[in-house]
């Protein structure tokens, strides 16, 4: 049976949880299903899904408790026959999944959860959906410990068009870009530039790398309220020559295959989709050993994983990995072959699918 599901989203930026929802709907539309969006305007996810072909349906949401969002909102899901209302942030859980709930012919609705944080309200998860899907395990334990019944959760990590992961016979393009030599060693994250994903961490674990290999680089990917931090930090430790502020990429896979090594020191993480990213292209990576983190990095399988928030054991791992290209190899290797067993897009989709078709059955 085709479905029509309407993913609705508040969120007005980019980043790991606008790119899964936007991939879902990619993977549904390749099934023979019709996915749809509700955005606020100037969503950059509503921009991008627009770009792929999607119908977007745009509507402030000024609160959870807007009643014009909710009319509107309402009249939509109408029109569309939407079979399922997939919502993602907490502004649109509450607004949409009140609409969903007012309409005579009801559709399915299911709460998407992303994040590794305390929940604020169990009213989103435990009433208004019909049944709350997760980007990992971890996230999946979390909720039921806060009271949302078990057999109304489902994991469902997080996963990846690999055919856009493919590196290129001649490698990436970013030492030539930076005018670095080609036998450099090159360290790096994509991540925005929150306090929480730890490049503070990393530019303190800096100096004693950099001690063992002075000729390595450092490129961090992405941008974000943190940017002027650690520009300040970068000149006070002296690592303006060894330190690479790369801005917002949408080359990605470029980035990533210019890599020897993918480091992210975040302190909370759900799942992490840049540890995906990094994997499909055969790095070995460090992560911190918190929350969904250990589910993609397996420690001495994939990468190494270091305690959240300390330098010394980020520095060590960091220097454990440059000297051993063997080892880097061999975890790479791993990792490509976990992200293309549990981390594709269609094992994403099909999982997310089975939810959607096990609630239309139970109607």
């Amino acid at each position: 049976m085709s479905l029509t599901v309407l993913h609705t989203e508040s969120s007005l930026g980019w980043g790991g949880q606008e790119n899964r929802t936007l991939n879902e709907m990619l993977g549904l539309r390749e099934l023979g299903h019709t996915a749809l969006l509700a955005c606020q305007p100037g969503a950059k996810l509503g921009a991008r899904a627009r770009e792929a072909g999607f119908a977007v349906f745009e509507t402030p949401m000024r609160n959870v408790l807007d009643i014009p969002a909710i009319l509107r909102l309402r009249r939509f899901v109408r029109d569309s026959r939407a079979d399922i209302v997939n919502t993602h942030s907490s502004r649109d859980t509450q607004l949409a999944g009140m609409a969903a709930r007012t309409l005579p012919r009801r559709p399915r609705i299911v709460r998407t959860r992303h994040l590794a944080l305390p929940i604020t309200s169990r009213f989103t998860y435990s009433v208004l959906p019909d049944h709350v899907v997760t980007v990992s395990a971890h996230v999946a334990r979390y909720l039921e410990s806060a009271g949302v019944p078990r057999d109304r959760i489902t994991a469902v990590p997080t996963g990846i068009d690999l055919t856009r992961y493919v590196a290129a016979s001649d490698g990436g393009t970013l030492r030539a870009e930076l005018g670095l030599p080609a036998e450099a060693p090159l360290v790096g994250t994509v991540a925005i530039l929150r306090r929480k994903k730890g490049h503070a961490e990393l530019l303190e674990a800096m100096p004693a790398v950099l001690a063992r290999f002075p000729a390595a680089h450092f490129v961090f990917a992405g941008d974000g309220p943190q940017r002027e931090n650690l520009e300040r930090r970068i000149a006070e430790l002296g690592l303006g020559g060894s330190v690479h502020l790369l801005g917002l990429r949408r080359d990605v896979v470029n980035v990533l295959q210019s890599l020897d090594l993918f480091v992210l020191p975040t302190h909370q993480e759900a799942l992490g989709t840049a540890f995906v990213e990094a994997g499909a292209l055969g790095l070995a990576a460090i992560g911190s050993n918190v929350d969904g983190v250990p589910e993609i990095v397996g420690a001495g399988e994939t990468g190494k994983l270091v305690p959240v928030n300390n330098p010394p054991a980020l520095a060590n791992a960091i220097v454990e990995l440059l000297a051993d290209p063997a080892m880097r190899q061999r975890m790479g290797e791993a990792a490509r072959q976990k992200v293309a067993t549990h981390f594709s897009r269609e094992a994403m989709v099909n999982g997310i699918l089975a939810v959607y078709q096990h609630l239309m059955g139970s109607t």
